[in-house]
């Protein structure tokens, strides 16, 4: 068994290319919750649905949000009544939305996306990192902002100084997973807002450093391969490159996989963390994801 750490873009890209490779059914996904909040009355917890998505096959792989193929007529109709949304949401993607807003009435989120992943026959555990609501303020050169109005509204243009988030406790069982894990992956997601929300949850970082753990960098030749992840770790003042997320890794890490374009770092990381692997981690298409999961997943396959 397997246990995967994920946010909503890069990881999931790499979980298309292990799924390929290992067995679905022995997979676990904890999934980042501080991003999740109410949009257009309906509960948006996006990197949980990008990876339900994923898994059932369903995934926007150009976008990394929604469904393919999906149509637009409910967002559209609601911008012409003057009631724009700040996420553009699918029609098909708003229906597992309402799906899991109703089933939050009488259970919580886990229990709510274990009904989801099963009603899409998804044989892969996924595991929201807590059931508690969290919330993240990045505070920028023009004022406070929540996050997704600096993500969608701002387009991550302003300059960032600060980026805090809730402390909620991990849901059931984030522990336990971890614990009896063969291997845990954590993946090329953003380790500010994706990944360090879910390590510094209480007891994990313990479990980590009782476990295999492999992370691929986010980050490659200096910047961030998707999304605002360099930015945030050089407002935090972590070095925006492979050897910045090594350092922020290093307390539990036993093997790092970089990309080619970091070979020059390689010795300073091996400082940090002593097994370091370099190959190609920038993932174009399912070749290249497929031959990345087997790097990852090394002797198990």
């Amino acid at each position: 068994m397997i246990t995967i750490l994920s946010g909503g873009t890069g990881t999931p890209k790499l979980i298309q290319g292990i799924k390929e490779v290992y067995d679905p059914s022995k997979m676990n996904i904890i999934v980042n919750t501080v991003e999740n909040d109410y949009f257009s009355g309906v509960y948006v917890a996006a990197d949980i649905d990008t990876v339900l998505y994923t898994l059932s096959d369903k995934i926007n792989d150009e976008t990394w949000y929604g469904i393919k193929d999906d149509t637009f007529i409910t967002n559209e109709k609601l911008k012409t009544l003057g009631c724009s949304e700040l996420l553009r949401i699918g029609d098909q993607d708003r229906a597992t939305k309402i799906q899991k807003t109703t089933l939050m009435k009488n259970h919580s989120l886990s229990v709510a996306v274990d009904i989801q992943r099963r009603k899409m026959r998804i044989r892969s555990k996924i595991l929201p990192m807590s059931d508690e609501h969290s919330k993240i303020t990045v505070r920028t050169d023009i004022g406070e902002l929540e996050f997704h109005d600096f993500l969608i509204k701002h387009q991550t243009k302003p300059e960032v100084f600060s980026v805090d988030y809730t402390k909620v406790n991990p849901a059931p069982k984030i522990v336990e997973t971890i614990q009896n894990s063969e291997i845990v992956i954590i993946g090329p997601s953003n380790p500010i807002t994706s990944i360090l929300p879910i390590t510094t949850l209480e007891g994990v970082e313990k479990a980590l450093q009782n476990s295999y753990v492999v992370a691929i960098s986010p980050i490659i030749g200096g910047s961030a391969v998707s999304g605002p992840a360099g930015k945030f770790m050089k407002a935090l003042n972590h070095e925006v490159s492979s050897l910045g997320v090594a350092s922020l890794y290093s307390g539990f890490l036993d093997k790092f996989i970089i990309d080619e374009k970091d070979e020059n770092l390689k010795k300073e990381i091996e400082k940090l963390i002593k097994d370091v692997i370099i190959t190609k981690t920038n993932m174009k298409n399912i070749h290249d994801k497929r031959m990345l999961a087997k790097v990852v997943l090394g002797e198990i396959i």
